[in-house]
């Protein structure tokens, strides 16, 4: 594919998180997807395949009502995009914001999404998902 399409095979998948239609992001990712999340409880990990994508985003929505999720900037090259952008979102255990930025890099073959990989502020996301506060701890 071109680095046109790569870059609208993405495009289109951060339409599906907005409408919260995952089923449609299940669709543009290979049946042996390598999805990597970053260090951030209780969704951290290498997920793979279209059921561990699967669980990834039933983990993110069971943490976090998203406000704002803003990409902003798409850079292509080869198979690669990298998505620069901005959320901010409410954990839902603890009512408290996380306001990052972040930048996710997507491989893509034959017109699928073969691996992912996430770069955010951990810490922010992991102290707004924390019991503990930092008068406590």
């Amino acid at each position: 594919m071109s680095e046109e399409a790569n870059v609208q095979l993405v495009r289109q998948a951060y339409e599906a998180f907005s409408r919260g239609d995952i089923q449609s992001i299940l669709s543009s990712v290979s049946p042996d997807v390598e999805w990597v999340a970053p260090p951030v409880e209780p969704m951290a990990g290498t997920y793979r395949g279209r059921d561990g994508v699967a669980e990834f985003f039933r983990r993110v929505t069971a943490n976090f009502e998203f406000t704002n999720f803003e990409p902003r900037e798409f850079v292509a090259q080869g198979d690669r995009v990298v998505v620069l952008g901005h959320y901010t979102a409410n954990a839902r255990n603890t009512g408290r914001t996380v306001d990052a930025e972040w930048a996710m890099a997507f491989t893509v073959k034959n017109g699928l999404v073969s691996r992912f990989q996430e770069y955010t502020d951990t810490a922010a996301a992991s102290t707004a998902l924390s019991s503990v506060t930092a008068a406590t701890a």
